[in-house]
């Protein structure tokens, strides 16, 4: 039985190696290594990278060129002969030994490492490898030409001179950006001579694809690297290029955004605090004044007044308990049974002048509060007194 085809398989991208001048197996031994320890190696640059196996982007390793001493045949400890397959690599502070599988091994990574070290090609040289060390040389140039030295750095002259002043440990020569604005370069030094520092700048111009030092006798350079090397050689090692560490680039980026920070100025107006919203429990009244609001103009609305009927009268006016506090509501009036068809003794006022007016009766058909309040009695008997003048 035939099965269904499965779903097209999407081709992996693969992972972008390095590209590198030379590469191939290296064994390594550091200064803190008791034995070699093999890797894929390859060099690029004033650097050596080294992998766990020629299938790995990522490098576990490098060693750095900048600080290259000598380069010499190694022989192996307690042996007189040289089996031509181990070498080693003196720099500033430390030596690197190397065992490869061949002495051809061996030439071809001495001669790759001395030309973009001196850059100029061994003379030493079979004309095949000698043409390859020149096409090394070549892309060794363009890309120096391209690339920055490690101690410059995006500073302003203030800033380059308080760095050397600061922190003289890490050097005292920096290299920076021109404040012309016309794509120059400035170097920065600082030296202490008979007990007095003294700063000074020199100006590195760009003239195609040179660097020219703006000096009394202008000294032309094919990169920015040249132009350091030239002030390391010409004061014979009182000059040491600027190399801040990790710790110190974090307190420069610290810096340099609190320079960007605006300067004190008229504090924030805070804005105005929102009140609480009261609880429930908090909701209150608005206590009713004890006065009636209602002020008739003549007397044709008085005779009404006296035919209301008691649930239309106005809540305030009705007997009850005063408001104790706010948050409470007026309790509510009891009403009269049905029954009670008498209208309220409190109602009936004296009468004079021999008036013969009859006393009018709230009709019996709605209930009416028993418990008028005395200040209702005294206004309704006051009402009737004068209706009856």
């Amino acid at each position: 039985m035939a099965t269904a085809p499965g779903l097209p398989r999407v081709p992996k991208s693969k992972p972008t190696f390095p590209s590198h001048y030379h590469e191939g197996f290296l064994e390594k031994k550091g200064p803190k290594d008791r034995d070699y320890k093999k890797f894929w190696a390859g060099l690029q640059g004033l650097t050596i990278y080294f992998y766990n196996s020629n299938r790995d982007p990522q490098y576990v390793d490098k060693v750095d060129l900048s600080n290259f001493l000598a380069l010499t045949d190694d022989a192996p400890r307690g042996s007189t002969t040289d089996p031509g397959t181990q070498f080693c690599l003196s720099l500033a502070g430390q030596e690197i030994r190397f065992k490869v599988d061949s002495l051809e091994s061996r030439e071809m990574w001495k001669a790759f490492i001395m030309t973009v070290v001196e850059l100029k090609v061994p003379s030493n040289l079979l004309p095949g490898p000698k043409y390859t060390m020149t096409d090394v040389l070549t892309k060794e140039k363009d890309r120096r030409a391209q690339e920055k030295p490690s101690c410059f750095l995006d500073v302003s002259r203030v800033e380059a001179q308080l760095l050397l002043e600061k922190y003289p440990d890490c050097g005292n020569m920096l290299l920076r950006p021109g404040s012309d604005g016309s794509g120059s370069f400035s170097v920065t030094t600082r030296q202490m001579l008979n007990g007095v520092e003294q700063v000074r700048h020199y100006k590195v111009k760009r003239e195609g694809r040179s660097y020219i030092i703006d000096v009394e006798e202008p000294v032309s350079c094919s990169s920015l690297h040249d132009v350091v090397n030239y002030f390391i050689s010409n004061t014979k090692g009182a000059l040491v290029p600027f190399h801040p560490d990790e710790d110190y680039e974090k307190v420069l980026g610290e810096a340099k955004q609190t320079q960007q920070l605006p300067g004190p100025g008229r504090s924030p107006r805070l804005p105005t605090s929102v009140p609480p919203v009261p609880d429930q429990d908090e909701n209150y009244i608005t206590p009713i004044s004890d006065e009636p609001t209602n002020q008739y103009e003549n007397e044709n609305e008085v005779a009404p007044f006296c035919r209301l009927k008691a649930p239309a009268l106005p809540p305030r006016l009705l007997a009850g308990p005063k408001p104790k506090r706010q948050g409470k509501p007026l309790p509510k009036v009891p009403a009269v049974p049905h029954k009670a068809k008498t209208e309220s003794k409190g109602l009936a006022g004296p009468k004079k002048g021999g008036s013969s007016a009859s006393q009018p009766r709230v009709p019996s058909g709605m209930p009416i509060s028993t418990e008028m309040t005395e200040e209702l009695e005294r206004k309704l008997q006051q009402r009737r007194a004068i209706l009856e003048k």
